[in-house]
């Protein structure tokens, strides 16, 4: 599961980084599907980002990895 949510992550990142964004997979609950995330770059603090969460993230991978389930973004290394 977690290579190939890289590898759908790798695929969005261009998009994040035309508006000056990445995007950072943090790691993932394979019993719950949650999938952690650190927004990085312009995306951090972005009013939209939350849209871009859930609408472009969450709906790539759920589309994509069997199993995932949310994404949610987390601040610190520690999440």
């Amino acid at each position: 599961m977690r290579e190939r949510i890289e590898e759908v992550l790798e695929e969005i990142r261009p998009a994040l980084a035309m508006h000056g964004g990445d995007i950072a997979f943090v790691g993932c609950d394979e019993a719950t599907g949650v999938v952690k995330v650190r927004l990085q770059g312009a995306c951090k603090g972005c009013p939209m980002s939350a849209i871009t969460l859930k609408m472009g993230v969450e709906m790539a991978l759920t589309d994509a990895v069997a199993g995932v389930t949310e994404v949610v973004a987390v601040e610190d290394e520690g999440a």
